[in-house]
């Protein structure tokens, strides 16, 4: 079974920047693709960014496009969400997430098997 444990959140101003981690404990973790998700309070989870399984296949929400950027050490079995120009809008816990299918970057909850507990991003204005 695939442990994610998500990093590196915290409490930043807008037009801050912060770089998430996503360390997965199953080298199977390299040849899936993975995402990351994020819930803001009151609100349901979406879906932010995902990668495929070589780092060269990227697909984001169009609320980020262009501000986050997601990449991925498979030698360390790590994923990451760069987050540039931080908006207010975007606090919320961040989770990532592993896909339950190859060679496709999808974008829904239910396509992603394994959660990580999330970590809080709270963007001050």
């Amino acid at each position: 079974q695939v442990q994610l444990v998500e990093s590196g959140g915290g409490l930043v101003q807008a037009g801050g920047s912060l770089k998430l981690s996503c360390a997965a404990s199953d080298r199977t973790f390299s040849s899936y693709p993975m995402g990351w998700f994020r819930q803001a309070p009151g609100k349901e989870r979406e879906f932010v960014a995902a990668i495929g399984w070589s780092g060269i296949s990227t697909n984001y929400a169009s609320s980020v496009k262009g501000r986050f950027t997601i990449s991925r050490d498979n030698a360390k079995n790590t994923v990451y969400l760069q987050m540039n120009s931080l908006k207010p809008e975007d606090t919320a816990v961040y989770y990532c997430a592993k896909s339950r299918r190859t060679g496709v970057l999808l974008t829904t909850i239910l396509a992603y098997d394994y959660w990580g507990q999330g970590t809080q991003v709270t963007v001050s204005s």
